[in-house]
């Protein structure tokens, strides 16, 4: 597993390379963790219903292959895309989307928050309010796209959308929990809980 800082990426190129990334790996390409955040855009998924953006103003909107409605990204924002053969590691979707959830409540347990998920609501969420998102795309065996998890970004675009097509759905970020570490230090302690994770995965499915 390799894990790359792309630091301040632009959505489509990273969009682009992820994409020829997947396309061009083969049974031998190692997996890989880009961490990274994104000038402010909002991406609406394969499905994603045009009435869910109610104002986005100056903001673009990126019409993307994640599964999905509309969510925002933006600088204080982590991003972490997993390029994954989930083949190879022998993981279903639903399993997949449980491990990096996890991995994120581990990571906010870490610093003492209580998070969990929903049944049915994809995401990571403190009380009634969603702190992560995710959205993957699947490919030959191999996903794309990722999750984002609130660090210090500004809060006010969700308000020009309802997030991940929920109506009045509430939003919140580290800072507000008095956590001060940036996107970089967030990204690699959560790239770590996800490599973890993955490894266990991986073992037990070698190990039936």
């Amino acid at each position: 597993m390799r894990v790359k800082n792309l630091g301040r990426s632009i959505y489509r190129e990273t969009w682009q390379a992820m994409q020829d990334f997947t396309n061009a790996r083969d049974q031998d390409t190692a997996d890989e963790l880009w961490i990274t955040e994104h000038a402010a855009v909002f991406t609406q998924g394969l499905n994603g219903k045009p009435e869910h953006l109610l104002a986005p103003g100056d903001i673009p909107v990126v019409q993307i292959d994640r599964g999905g409605q509309v969510t925002y990204h933006g600088p204080g924002q982590l991003v972490l895309y997993c390029l994954l053969d989930i083949m190879r590691l022998g993981l279903g979707v639903k399993a997949l989307v449980a491990v990096i959830e996890q991995s994120v409540i581990d990571l906010l347990r870490d610093y003492g928050i209580d998070a969990r998920t929903r049944t049915g609501a994809p995401g990571v969420y403190v009380g009634d309010a969603k702190i992560a998102a995710l959205g993957l795309r699947i490919r030959k065996g191999c996903c794309y796209h990722g999750l984002s998890l609130n660090v210090d970004v500004e809060l006010e675009p969700f308000a020009r959308i309802n997030p991940c097509g929920y109506q009045g759905l509430a939003v919140t970020r580290l800072l507000d929990f008095g956590i001060e570490d940036d996107v970089d230090a967030v990204g690699e302690k959560l790239a770590s809980k996800l490599i973890g994770h993955l490894s266990e995965k991986k073992s037990g499915s070698a190990g039936r």
